[in-house]
């Protein structure tokens, strides 16, 4: 196991659609997806897709806390006080499909790009398919923060950046200017 390095944003491997994973049993997929893990725990993020690091590879890993556990960073993302933890899961070559014309508009960071963030509209309600690590297909439904991690980490493998998502510039900014500023928040002032 090992933690990989992050593919940050002009990287070229970001920008292309990813290759499909021909055997998602392979020993080295497996292996692939163990040293994800350890990246996306050591980076403390939700989720990481494989051309994060370095690998063009329709293939993503995320979680999903639980509201109450979820650190500052995903405050504002559209987790609701009452979702519930989704354990980690591994998705070879997903398809996703929104469900409804629903959409919901929150703040989005990126492992990809450190300490920035911006206002991202997703549908709310999404059905997905995809293939996990013994070759079998899984078929479900997810909502809320879930079906928008699901869209955020599935655009990486269309080569998709979540600015590039964003309708109002206006909501972009490093993170702890945006909390400070456009959501009224200074964590940065200390307790008097």
């Amino acid at each position: 196991m090992a933690i990989l390095k992050i593919a940050r944003l002009g990287h070229p491997v970001l920008k292309r659609r990813a290759e499909e994973v021909d055997n998602p049993s392979a020993p080295e997929i497996a292996s692939l997806v163990e040293d994800m893990v350890d990246t996306m725990i050591d980076s403390g993020g939700v989720g990481l897709a494989a051309p994060q690091v370095h690998v063009s590879k329709q293939l993503v890993i995320f979680h999903v806390p639980l509201a109450r556990t979820v650190d500052e960073r995903y405050k504002d993302a559209g987790l609701d006080e009452d979702e519930g933890k989704v354990p980690l899961t591994v998705m070879i070559n997903p398809v996703i499909e929104p469900l409804g014309e629903d959409k919901a508009v929150a703040f989005e960071g990126c492992l990809s790009i450190p300490d920035m963030t911006g206002a991202v509209s997703r549908h709310t309600h999404i059905r997905y398919r995809y293939t996990d690590l013994e070759g079998r297909l899984v078929e479900g439904e997810a909502k809320g923060f879930h079906a928008r991690v699901i869209q955020h980490e599935c655009d990486h493998l269309e080569g998709v950046l979540y600015p590039q998502r964003i309708e109002d510039m206006t909501t972009f900014g490093f993170s702890e200017e945006i909390r400070k500023y456009a959501l009224g928040r200074d964590d940065t002032e200390e307790d008097e």
